[in-house]
């Protein structure tokens, strides 16, 4: 996993849009922004104990496999253009890089991206009410699993979607984060 701020640019939204000079990330910023990633061995994903404790702790009780690519993505083109809005939703996102390679990009708590690439081995979470979006990188191929707490929640809330409750809570976790920086 690496992740840095974007740039302004409005190109190819599979290239990485990294500013002049790169301006990082740390996955102890993203986790002040409640973006949370484990580094797993996705060749024994179906057997390791340690994705299994992972699961076991955080509640993750529904699981599948998607596989983006444009032979095995019915409407290839229209989903990568859903899934590039500008959007949240009421739960936690979580996904499993078990091939492949994409981008997510998620908005600071000054509303600047910030795109982390993750490849193949990588499990980040994403908490309900971040603005988000989701890219594939010009290789245009990644096969992830999708977790779930219960069952699966599909629903994307387009921005604005301030009046959710999840983005309500997740502001006010920010704003406490920030002060406990600061304090």
């Amino acid at each position: 996993m690496e992740a840095w701020y974007m740039d302004e640019s409005d190109r190819d939204p599979r290239l990485p849009h990294k500013k002049e000079p790169n301006e990082p990330v740390s996955p102890k910023e993203l986790k002040r922004l409640g973006v949370f990633y484990w580094k797993l061995n996705a060749d024994i994903y179906e057997t390791d104990p340690e994705l299994q404790k992972i699961r076991d702790e955080q509640g993750y009780s529904y699981m599948d496999i998607i596989t983006i690519q444009r032979d095995k993505l019915p409407n290839y083109e229209e989903k990568l253009k859903t899934f590039y809005e500008e959007h949240l939703h009421l739960d936690d996102e979580i996904r499993y890089i078990l091939d492949g390679r994409a981008y997510f990009d998620v908005r600071d708590a000054d509303e600047r991206w910030i795109r982390i690439a993750l490849a193949k081995g990588d499990l980040i979470t994403l908490p309900a009410g971040i603005y988000h979006r989701f890219t594939m990188d010009e290789t245009n191929y990644t096969k992830a699993m999708r977790l779930f707490v219960g069952e699966p929640v599909w629903i994307a809330y387009n921005r604005p979607a301030d009046e959710y409750e999840a983005r309500k809570i997740y502001v006010s976790a920010l704003r406490r984060a920030a002060e406990n920086v600061s304090a």
